[in-house]
């Protein structure tokens, strides 16, 4: 990675780890005002936002932010066809470097949305990872948050990748709703 970028990862998840339901989409159930205002003012603050096809924040906002949308489709870098604040990138044709240099962002922080082939790609990149739980909510059948299927937690996971868990805040107390920092040992 760049280093003058600082990269955080962002997701929700259920009890069982999963971001989406089994058609790879974000549940109902996975929504909660808290989380979405703690989601929506630290991507009103970073400079760049990278995401799959599939993930997206839907907020008033979305248009204005600077982001890069990971596609197969093209074979290195493009501009979006219809947002100007978006570039296309599929990283098998281009390096992030240059798909940043592209985008005009060489400083300044990268939240990484999802899904989960894009955390995949950053899992040893990470500043922090902002790691938000529903423990109320389970999707059985749904698409964990991270490669490589459930065999572990996403706490395991990410301190597999030498992150190590903060304090956990309450977004949302009725239903319990947390987020966890997950930060980087020097």
């Amino acid at each position: 990675t760049i280093p003058t970028l600082r990269i955080d990862g962002y997701v929700i998840v259920s009890a069982d780890g999963m971001l989406a339901n089994a058609n790879h989409e974000m549940p109902g159930e996975l929504k909660f005002e808290g989380d979405k205002q703690f989601f929506t003012a630290a991507l009103d603050r970073v400079d760049l936002i990278v995401h799959g096809r599939n993930s997206y924040e839907d907020h008033p906002n979305s248009p204005r932010r600077k982001r890069i949308i990971l596609t197969r489709k093209i074979g290195t870098i493009a501009p979006h066809p219809s947002n100007p604040n978006a570039t296309l990138w599929n990283p098998m044709g281009a390096s992030f470097e240059s798909v940043c240099g592209h985008a005009g962002v060489l400083s300044g922080t990268v939240a990484i949305i999802g899904g989960p082939v894009v955390f995949g790609m950053f899992m040893d990149d990470y500043d922090t990872f902002w790691l938000s739980q529903a423990p109320r909510v389970q999707l059985p059948d749904g698409e964990f948050c991270f490669p490589g299927g459930s065999k572990h937690s996403p706490q395991e996971i990410l301190a597999a990748h030498g992150l190590k868990a903060g304090d956990a805040r309450i977004l949302d107390s009725v239903f319990d709703v947390s987020v966890t920092p997950w930060r980087r040992m020097a």
